[in-house]
């Protein structure tokens, strides 16, 4: 929590509040499956068969309506649930984030009956989600982000660019838009890197080590497709860290121990930290 140290903020502990499905009965086409039990250890969570969102709110009188969608990596065999989704709320609520870690099907895990198009419609439900219920969670719903991970940063760019037209409809959140405000990339994977980026695009942080042999390419490939397509991002690429540095709390780089402070700087500059009525 070293960000809430540094601007004299009182510490806060990330304590969820509620752990919510994202469909009533359980996965579109996958229903029988949602009592099938998840499987966690110390850093991990893997057997997602009845996707959800965990909530992570910030102080009532701290928060500012921004909120984070946060997608942990881990390949799609498992996600990284605690040091890229957890600790991403030790750092963002002390900000005035709302911070919402989706855990999503996962298509690499042995005997997953599940494709990656499958993660991709949990991400797009949980941004319909956030959205439709953003009253209740105090969240301004034209200032929702997407958030991922490696493998989480790949259904993020699939969220942002696929079609949905032909996505299941189950109920009225399906209608709500599912159009991410803004997008943050964290060494994303190259699966879901899209052939050009749209004009309309979200606006994006992209954060990456260049000694990161997985993930240092996507990261730039994104930046020059961004900048082509005009639409604002912002990149950043430390010279070491490797892959997965999570949020900084784990390394002896001092570059990498303050990234997020880079991701704060951004968020304050476009405005989407400024408090609002």
């Amino acid at each position: 929590m070293f960000l809430a140290v540094a601007l004299g903020l009182t510490p806060i502990v990330a304590q969820a509040q509620q752990q919510i499905p994202l469909w009533p009965k359980g996965a579109p086409g996958f229903e029988s499956r949602r009592d099938i039990p998840e499987q966690a250890a110390e850093y991990w969570a893997k057997s997602i068969n009845n996707p959800s969102i965990t909530v992570y709110l910030p102080p009532k009188d701290m928060a500012t309506g921004a909120a984070l969608i946060v997608l942990p990596g881990g390949g799609h065999r498992l996600l990284v649930i605690h040091p890229e989704g957890t600790d991403v709320a030790k750092v963002m609520n002390p900000m005035g984030v709302a911070i919402f870690v989706l855990k999503y099907r996962l298509f690499r895990e042995e005997g997953s009956p599940y494709t990656i198009d499958h993660a991709r419609q949990d991400a797009t439900r949980a941004v319909r989600y956030v959205r439709a219920h953003a009253a209740e969670f105090g969240v301004d719903p034209a200032r929702i982000g997407l958030m991922g991970f490696s493998g989480g940063g790949e259904v993020v760019d699939l969220e942002v660019y696929q079609d949905t037209s032909k996505d299941p409809h189950v109920d009225a959140i399906d209608t709500v838009s599912a159009r991410p405000d803004f997008q943050v990339l964290i060494y994303p994977g190259p699966l879901g890197v899209p052939e050009t980026i749209p004009g309309d695009a979200p606006p994006a942080f992209i954060l990456a080590a260049d000694d990161d042999e997985c993930c240092s390419a996507p990261a730039v490939e994104l930046l020059t497709k961004f900048r082509a397509a005009k639409v604002p991002v912002e990149f950043h690429l430390f010279q070491s860290g490797g892959h997965a540095f999570n949020m900084g709390f784990r390394t002896d780089k001092a570059a990498i121990k303050v990234w997020p402070d880079r991701l704060s700087d951004w968020m304050s500059d476009n405005g989407w930290l400024a408090k609002r009525p």
